[in-house]
């Protein structure tokens, strides 16, 4: 069985709750990513925020994102737990049609899961079957 441990990028950096939008924004450049997590002062996930979201929930709606801070944006957070089944995992971001997904452990953040690691959990044989990766991608990917 492969478990969401396995197949995530392990030590994601989060953004502190309370850092403005734009220290989202920069550490988002500086760590060629497009998302973070949002974690409090007792270092348990709040949510996540992504380069998306700064653009339409801020910038589009003519907000500063130089004082908006991150919490401000973490609202529905989806996560998995590190000992998640796969299938789990594909599920969770399938039904809520995301691209990243963070893992916990104990109620705190251990890793993150993108469809990039998706991609090379499957190159990489880790038992996920062509039929998970095409149900993934039509229900991430395409306009319903």
């Amino acid at each position: 069985m492969t478990t969401a441990r396995d197949v995530m990028h392990a030590g994601a950096e989060c953004i502190d709750a309370r850092q403005t939008l734009m220290d989202a924004a920069r550490l988002m450049r500086d760590m060629n990513v497009g998302a973070l997590p949002i974690c409090g002062p007792d270092k348990k996930l709040k949510g996540i925020v992504t380069d998306r979201d700064i653009v339409v929930r801020c910038i589009a709606e003519g907000k500063d994102p130089s004082t908006m801070k991150a919490m401000d944006l973490a609202d529905h957070l989806h996560c998995v737990r590190a000992d998640d089944d796969m299938s789990v995992v594909l599920s969770k971001m399938e039904q809520h049609r995301i691209r990243r997904i963070p893992v916990i452990h104990e109620d705190k953040l251990v890793g993150m899961i993108s469809e990039s690691d998706i991609a090379n959990c499957h190159r990489d044989g880790n038992h996920l079957t062509d039929r998970q990766i095409v149900e993934f991608m039509d229900s991430v990917y395409v306009d319903r």
